[in-house]
């Protein structure tokens, strides 16, 4: 496959936002590690924000990139423990 469905990058848009929309920041304010959670979401909401710009643009590929890059920093909180996630249809944990 070389090309990018509207059915494939809408099913990564939906995955994306419910784990955005689900997860829970799961250390203190005044943890060392909030500080690395913060920049996750925020680095996890910019990427998404990217992925709808490129979207609207018709540029699927880089809409898929910025979702992927976007569900990377999910993923890494969860893993980290700085992000509660526990559905694993929407992150990945070990």
């Amino acid at each position: 496959m070389r090309e990018i469905s509207e059915e494939k990058i809408q099913k990564y848009f939906q995955i994306t936002k419910k784990a955005l929309e689900t997860l829970e920041v799961a250390v203190h304010e005044k943890s060392l590690l909030y500080s690395v959670a913060k920049d996750f979401l925020t680095m996890a909401k910019s990427y998404y924000s990217d992925a709808e710009y490129y979207y609207k643009k018709g540029d699927y590929v880089t809409a898929f990139a910025a979702l992927n890059y976007a569900h990377g920093f999910i993923d890494a909180g969860v893993r980290l423990g700085v992000f509660k996630g526990e559905d694993n249809r929407l992150f990945a944990f070990g």
